[in-house]
């Protein structure tokens, strides 16, 4: 028999050896020694008073064993299977791919930037000599944002696929198993890339391609069908269906369709800034403790929103013990992220704190553009952000009361961005509808957290990549509606908003694009 459980569990009886096991038996009022195993499902903290809690949700065996998981993942060699090409090789179009083959198709995948192992060069030029490679840098090449990224899984589309058959296909190449349990499960920024080249492995073992350094320049379509895509080096392929999974910051992908014609949409989006703080003191705020946080605690995490003026201001891409870095994808802007090793063990914590933008009300000027209105409007800022830094990869910051009160920061803290801050008038520099929503919205998140609204903190410019600012659209069977054969997928279609999602949307894409050979 096995019966699911929960229970609470103080920080106290967390250090006790086979609490879990006490626990159970206690609950279902049985001896121990009728348990053969207790299976975690589910923990989360519970730090919303000054007692803190372990939440658990368990699965007990009670004179039974416990079973493997159900999902087993049938790759079958593809090798001479009909091709489905897929554009780009982040999560969309890594889990995009493993369908395929799945399914018995050779996925056929086009990616602009380098491998894994060779983007360390070129994220190491940004960091250390301010020069951004175009075509490798955070954004693109082998895993996507996604691989120098946090690695943080936790999603809202739980109507959109199967979330624990991800999780389990990330466990299958190489991520740990508290991704299956933990409420809100992250992998690591250096556990990433490992994960990244064995999907890769997989991909190639069973017959598929996967071509780097190869950016797709053009698609050539006859009487709305897509045919073939053309090469940057000039080459052609003749296709069959193409997923189109390029990621939010393939900003040629969306100036090429616009060209030809090819139906977009402007899409809300978000942009702000990072603040950062020393970890210790969103430490101190979550766990009501003086000094260092509790050995059996993580670096903690907050989520905050309010509404200022009816527009939402919100934490986004939370990142406790972690890092901020340059995510820019050409020379002349600057663009700042964040990112967590898998320990979160940095002295720093970092949130993109930004605000919605009504394309109707906030885009006047940009009109012009049509449905890359948005995306326009996202580079002006970037180009402002990148002129205040002083021309470099060195971002403006200010710090965090003085942006608040309209004070130019004489001296900043320190800061994890390595490229380096420079002092700049944030309050003024940022458009008005975003800087004056920004100010008021810390003040408030001051008085949610008492201890957040400090000079401790820096904020750094700009956060500016939450979101596409386009939507390519499809219809229901995920087919653009003009273009047959052609799949918008992820991030880049506006169909996704983190690792999970899309690749759940990834692997949809594929069932759809196969459903049409």
């Amino acid at each position: 028999m096995i019966q699911e459980i929960q229970f609470r569990v103080n920080l106290i009886e967390e250090r006790k050896e086979d609490i879990l096991l006490y626990k159970s038996a206690s609950a279902l009022e049985i001896e121990k020694s009728e348990i053969s195993a207790v299976k975690i499902l589910r923990k989360s903290i519970d730090a919303r008073k000054k007692e803190i809690f372990f939440n658990y949700k368990v699965a007990v065996y009670i004179k039974e064993t416990p079973e493997n998981s159900s999902y087993i993942f049938d790759y079958k060699d593809v090798s001479n299977a009909k091709e489905v090409h897929i554009v780009g090789f982040g999560p969309a179009g890594m889990f995009a791919a493993l369908r395929c083959i799945e399914l018995g198709f050779k996925p056929i995948v086009l990616e602009r930037g380098k491998k894994v192992q060779e983007r360390r060069r070129d994220i190491r030029a940004i960091n250390q000599d301010h020069i951004v490679d175009e075509n490798s840098n955070y954004c693109f090449g082998e895993g996507g944002a996604g691989t120098y990224s946090d690695g943080k899984l936790y999603t809202r589309s739980l109507k959109r696929g199967d979330v624990r058959r991800i999780f389990e296909n990330l466990v299958y190449h190489g991520a740990t198993e508290q991704i299956l349990i933990d409420a809100h499960p992250h992998i690591g920024t250096n556990k990433l890339p490992k994960i990244v080249e064995k999907i890769r492995e997989t991909i190639l073992n069973f017959g598929g391609e996967i071509h780097f350094e190869t950016q797709v320049t053009d698609l050539v379509i006859k009487n709305n069908e897509i045919k073939a895509i053309q090469l940057q080096n000039g080459n052609e392929m003749t296709v069959n269906a193409v997923i189109l999974a390029t990621g939010h910051s393939a900003r040629d992908i969306y100036e090429l369709l616009h060209k030809k014609e090819i139906s977009l949409k402007a899409k809300s989006f978000a942009m702000g800034v990072r603040v950062e703080h020393p970890q210790e003191i969103i430490d101190q705020i979550q766990y009501h403790c003086k000094g260092e946080r509790d050995e059996l605690l993580p670096a903690a995490a907050y989520s905050l929103v309010h509404q200022i003026n009816e527009r939402g201001v919100y934490s986004f891409c939370m990142c406790p013990g972690g890092f901020i870095v340059p995510a820019a994808t050409a020379e002349g802007e600057v663009v700042v992220n964040g990112m967590s090793p898998s320990k979160r063990n940095n002295k720093f914590a970092n949130s993109g704190i930004v605000v919605e933008i009504d394309t109707e009300r906030d885009l006047h000027k940009y009109e012009k553009f049509g449905a890359l209105k948005g995306l326009e409007y996202q580079k002006d800022l970037e180009k402002l952000a990148f002129l205040a830094g002083g021309r470099t990869q060195t971002a403006p910051a200010q710090r965090l009361v003085d942006f608040v009160e309209g004070k130019f920061s004489t001296i900043l803290n320190d800061c994890s961005y390595q490229p380096g801050l420079k002092s700049a008038p944030l309050h003024s520099l940022l458009p008005k509808h975003i800087g004056s929503r920004l100010r008021k919205g810390f003040d408030a998140f001051g008085k949610k957290m008492h201890g957040y609204y400090t000079n401790e903190a820096n904020i750094v410019g700009v956060e500016s990549r939450t979101s596409s600012p386009v939507n390519i659209p499809r219809n229901e069977d995920l087919e653009h509606p003009q273009i047959k054969g052609l799949f918008p997928c992820g991030e880049g279609g506006g169909y996704a908003g983190g690792i999970v999602s899309a690749a759940m949307d990834g692997e949809r894409c594929a069932e759809a694009a196969i459903s049409k050979i």
